[in-house]
């Protein structure tokens, strides 16, 4: 019997009512203050309490089983459709074996690590008929992220030409990068897109962070950037993220196009890989050279680890 994929996700609320219970289960066990999370929470209220990236999700699902023609569940770490929920689904669907893609590329502890805890936390509470699951590898360097990358980027500088790129991911804790490859990887991807679409001048920078003050995260931010460089024009390519959920529209599309706007710099920001055909191929050339006999995703006992 083909096994199933199963797409895992963050997650996020779909009505105002969601967002406080949302934020709770996303900062479950970690140091930050509870108006930081207010203060997203506002972030989420600007958009009606609605994130982007649940429809983007449905919309990667129904592309995935157009390309793939097997089974396709969904299940998130934070926000309904639940993983456990899915997988019980899954179970008694007769499924027994199933792929996970995570919708996210790098090596750290919330971007790989705990997606493989979240899958045997769910697996444990569904119980002994609980499909195996295997995540398929990480995917920062495959030929179908970086060439759907490339596109959006190329799209975006057929209007400023002459831009600066900055290559924007989500920041975490310095002792949390320490413990994982998440700086490499985005280096290494950001140049490979930046070689492929062309772009003269590139920089990588950080956005979203969430932590105590006190605490060191990876910089630049993205706003400090523009405030110390200043560049005449600028395109920033989300490169941390697969879609353009709320991190992208509010931290990039609202805040650091609010602060471009301040400091006269033209700004146009290039497009997630989203549904990209490339990006959807990938999935199948990822599930396929698993079936080849390619090595499961695992990490080692030293990487990814929980430091925050």
């Amino acid at each position: 019997m083909d096994p199933a994929i199963l797409v895992v996700s963050f997650g996020g609320p779909e009505k105002t009512e969601d967002v406080i219970p949302f934020l709770e289960n996303v900062l479950r066990s970690r140091n930050v203050p509870r108006e930081r999370m207010l203060e997203v929470a506002e972030h989420y209220y600007r958009f009606g309490g609605r994130s982007p990236i649940n429809d983007q999700n449905r919309a990667l699902v129904d592309a995935l089983r157009k390309e793939l023609r097997l089974p396709v569940y969904w299940g998130n770490r934070n926000w309904h459709p639940m993983l456990a929920d899915t997988l019980r689904q899954m179970a008694a669907d007769g499924v027994r074996n199933a792929f996970a893609f995570v919708t996210s590329a790098w090596a750290s502890y919330s971007g790989c690590r705990q997606y493989l805890e979240d899958i045997a936390r769910a697996r444990a509470a569904v119980g002994p008929h609980a499909p195996q699951v295997e995540k398929l590898r990480a995917f920062y360097n495959h030929p179908g992220f970086i060439e759907a990358n490339a596109d959006r980027l190329r799209t975006a500088l057929r209007q400023l030409p002459e831009a600066t790129v900055l290559f924007s991911a989500h920041s975490i804790p310095l002792a949390m990068a320490r413990g994982s490859r998440y700086e490499a990887q985005l280096h290494e991807a950001s140049r490979l897109v930046a070689g492929s679409a062309g772009a003269k001048r590139w920089h990588l920078v950080y956005q979203s962070r969430s932590g105590p003050p006190r605490q060191p995260w990876l910089e630049p931010d993205v706003n400090d950037f523009l405030r110390e460089h200043r560049s005449g024009e600028v395109v920033i390519a989300p490169i941390g993220f697969v879609s353009d959920h709320m991190e992208v529209v509010y931290d990039l599309d609202t805040e650091a196009a609010r602060t471009c706007q301040e400091l006269g710099i033209r700004m146009v920001r290039a497009g997630t890989a989203g549904v990209h055909p490339r990006f959807i191929e990938m999935v199948r050339e990822l599930i396929e050279e698993r079936l080849a006999g390619a090595p499961a995703a695992a990490c080692p006992d030293d990487c990814c680890v929980a430091i925050c």
